[in-house]
């Protein structure tokens, strides 16, 4: 036994750490969350990968990207998501389907996903794990009759060790689109330009006045006067000073 499973909600913070660290969940036979339980069901492959499509198909914010046959007769569905709770960032998911036959000849169906957030920072507070766990609660609610325990399926199975080690290698590889695609794209950013601080100005010089008179009227009459004398063909005359006249009162 290990001495860390004292610990008072060791699960519980490993699954804290793991949502705020990781943006990539898989399914595996001893996941830390029990919802990414690697499924098997007593049911033939055909009808369960159309019954993934169908979901895919039909759910909002779902599109289907591909579904292929990949080396090993394991079926490969790929889709895309938009999440709401991430503000439209997209989620890769892969689902694997394989078939084998137990030993009284009926089809079992083992399923392997996979789910990676597309987004830079570091944890997607568990969105990739709530993808699978969306699909694959789906399937067990519509397979809850056929749904094969550990137990079951290491009694039913032929080779349960080879085929379970077998199935996890094929899948792991193959990758997603984007990681064969290469190097991801990194998101952009919005800049937003400030509007120019300069305005244009236009100068309002205000006419003076003086003595009551303005001066641009009494510019524009003496133009008028002196265009008017030249058509005469007379000059102004220059205007008189003003005559002062002195009275001497006499003393009597």
């Amino acid at each position: 036994m290990n001495l860390l499973d004292f610990i008072p909600f060791r699960n519980e913070m490993q699954k804290a750490y793991h949502g705020l660290t990781d943006n990539a969940n898989h399914t595996s036979e001893h996941p830390v969350f029990d919802e990414l339980k690697v499924r098997r069901y007593s049911a033939p492959m055909s009808e369960v990968s159309a019954f993934i499509t169908d979901k895919i198909d039909r759910w909002v914010g779902w599109n289907l990207k591909n579904e292929k046959t990949a080396i090993g007769g394991m079926m490969i569905i790929r889709a895309e998501i938009f999440s709401f709770a991430l503000l439209g960032t997209k989620i890769d998911v892969t689902f694997g389907l394989s078939e084998e036959t137990d030993r009284h000849g009926h089809p079992i169906t083992t399923i392997n996903a996979k789910a990676e957030t597309n987004i830079d920072s570091k944890g997607d507070l568990g969105e990739s794990r709530r993808v699978i766990k969306m699909l694959l609660g789906a399937m067990d609610f519509e397979y809850r009759k056929a749904i094969l325990k550990d137990d079951e399926y290491l009694f039913l199975s032929l080779d349960p060790k080879g085929s379970t080690q077998a199935l996890q290698e094929l899948f792991d590889g193959s990758k997603n689109h984007n990681k064969s695609g290469g190097v991801r794209k990194k998101s952009t950013s919005i800049e937003f330009k400030k509007k120019s601080s300069e305005k244009q100005t236009i100068e309002l010089k205000p006419a003076t006045k003086t003595n009551g008179t303005n001066l641009n009227t009494v510019s524009s009459e003496a133009t008028n006067g002196s265009a008017a004398s030249k058509d005469n063909g007379t000059t102004p005359s220059p205007s008189s000073k003003p005559k002062v006249t002195v009275i001497k009162l006499k003393k009597s």
